[in-house]
């Protein structure tokens, strides 16, 4: 054991641990939920400093695609060390690059590969988001930013500006759809339609004051949101609207890549074919690596307009064109679509057991269970979950002075042409208005108004109005499923949702234990904890604690 004997771990353990609270930044945020020393990892087992072992379903934020230390990977990485290659070699041309960048291609949907172009960026996520804002505002001239409610896209100042949490709101917001927390308060195909009815109105009326943006960036599964899979068809939607108006789609594909969703590329799901794609995390192999791929079109960029110290990390592309072909040859993502559909599936019976779980969702191997307090009234449709209505936000202020504020939907004084009149094929006779921020669907035939002959709305309503968010919730049973060996990451707007990012390598035992110890978790915070929720704070965002 290292450190010490047996009989000396724990206190090799809890010596890291407070030396660790001693010098470094009050930050740090996974340390603070997971108390443990990893000393040794292989797969999805991690063992720490105190000889215990842990089933690890955070990888890394999603960075472990192969698990820790996955074979191919680590003799990927020893064949770069024995040969005497330099590590790191900025921008130049070597033959470990030339080996990643053609299995990447590989890999990209079709449309994109044989006329991409590939920026390698600083090592995070985040930097890889500031080039592609910044070369799309290079390529077009314009400034503007359409961004996405609940979105995630890094901690850098430009990455964050376009982020669910921003406080300086220097994008416009756009509604995301989802079924469970719509922010129309229908949800299924027909909120996905108003939110898209939303942006297209938004760029094409000339008194919305949004000028015709530089690009629009969205991830396909929101993560850190709450993991919200965006429909294919909206998806497919939002690319036909910018490319009737020669806006660039940016697809943030940093945690949802590499076959996390279940296709090697969540775009993959809808036949998309972004114009952007921001890579990291797995496309390094658990190395730090970003890059941005792109039309070839938009490379109109200047010698060194962007750059960093640290894009030719040489063990980093090796152990990525390792990962790379080893999900691709070994069809990774079908079976994360297929083992992924099964743990959703059993998941979904915590829903019907427990009032505390609101609801299951995800696509593939990234999938969230949203704890709610099934004591507290439930919110009404369209409404943000809140403790308390005096706990309701402001509307996100927005270039536009439209107000589309996290999952409360639009709010403000907003006129679409017509005063909503495009939403009346939707089966809403008496259109759509908007009352104390909040989509109001009103009139004859709308829901929660007089039923009137043939003009009922002709989806199925929500079969249950959600509870407010229960982060207490969700922290218990975090820490419930760190006492019983399993490792698991909280996210969604209100930090209660309960993420599982398992590695695509996990067996079928594994998963039977990862869901059976999860389950007991929640089966024991469900019968001790007293669901009270403190006060929320406002704007609270997406859960601080990304990688």
């Amino acid at each position: 054991m290292a450190g010490g004997t047996p009989g000396q771990t724990p206190a090799v353990h809890e010596g890291i641990l407070k030396r660790q609270s001693a010098r470094e930044s009050s930050a740090r945020t996974y340390a603070r939920a997971l108390p443990i020393v990893p000393v040794r990892a292989r797969g999805l087992t991690i063992e720490g400093a105190d000889g215990r072992r842990y089933l690890d379903c955070l990888s890394g934020a999603g960075t472990l695609a192969l698990g820790h230390n996955h074979p191919v990977v680590l003799e990927a990485i020893r064949s770069v060390l024995d040969s005497g290659a330099p590590l790191s070699v900025l921008d130049l041309a070597t033959p470990v690059k030339d080996a990643f960048i053609t299995e990447l291609f590989h890999t990209l949907p079709p449309g994109l590969a044989d006329r991409a172009r590939v920026q390698f960026c600083g090592p995070a996520g985040t930097d890889a988001v500031e080039a592609a804002l910044k070369l799309v505002r290079a390529a077009t001239g314009r400034t503007g930013i359409l961004a996405f409610t609940g979105a995630y896209h890094g901690m850098t100042a430009g990455a964050l500006a376009a982020s669910g949490g921003a406080r300086d709101v220097q994008v416009t917001r756009l509604p995301y759809p989802q079924d469970y927390r719509c922010p129309f308060g229908v949800g299924g195909p027909p909120g996905a339609e108003l939110s898209a009815r939303w942006t297209e109105s938004l760029l094409d009326d000339p008194k919305s004051g949004v000028p015709l943006p530089a690009g629009m960036i969205v991830e396909p599964v929101q993560g850190e949101g709450g993991v919200i899979p965006a429909p294919d068809d909206w998806l497919r939607r939002m690319r036909r609207l910018t490319a009737d108006r020669s806006v660039p789609l940016i697809a943030d594909e940093v945690q949802t890549g590499v076959g996390r969703t279940g296709a090697f590329w969540a775009v993959d799901h809808s036949g998309v074919t972004p114009d952007v794609m921001v890579l990291s995390k797995a496309i390094g192999g658990s190395l730090p690596l970003a890059v941005i791929v792109y039309r070839d079109d938009l490379d109109t960029w200047q010698p060194g307009a962007h750059a960093g110290t640290f894009r030719g990390n040489q063990l980093a592309m090796a152990a990525g064109t390792a990962t790379l072909g080893f999900v691709r040859e070994n069809a990774l993502a079908e079976r994360a679509a297929a083992l992924g559909s099964r743990m959703l599936s059993q998941l979904r019976e915590l829903s019907a057991a427990y009032a505390c779980v609101g609801d299951v969702r995800g696509r593939g191997l990234m999938i969230g269970i949203e704890l709610v307090n099934p004591e507290a009234d439930p919110a009404p449709s369209g409404e943000s979950p809140r403790a308390d209505a005096a706990d309701a936000p402001d509307a996100t202020a927005t270039t536009s002075g439209f107000g589309v504020s996290g999952d409360r939907g639009v709010s403000g004084g907003v006129a679409d042409p017509g005063g909503f009149g495009a939403f009346a094929d939707l089966g809403f006779s008496g259109g759509v208005g908007v009352s104390g921020g909040v989509v109001g669907l009103g009139g004859p035939g709308g829901p929660g108004g007089p039923a009137g002959p043939g003009a009922a709305p002709s989806w199925p309503r929500p079969g249950r109005t959600p509870h407010p968010a229960a982060p207490g919730l969700a922290t218990a049973v975090q820490r419930e499923c760190l006492q019983r060996g399993l490792i698991v990451e909280l996210g969604g707007r209100h930090a209660s949702v309960v993420r599982l990012l398992p590695p695509l390598t996990i067996s079928d035992e594994q998963a039977t234990a990862v869901l059976d110890r999860l389950a007991d978790a929640v089966a024991a915070v469900a019968r001790h904890h007293k669901p009270h929720e403190p006060r929320q704070q406002r704007h609270p965002g997406p859960a601080q604690h990304t990688g």
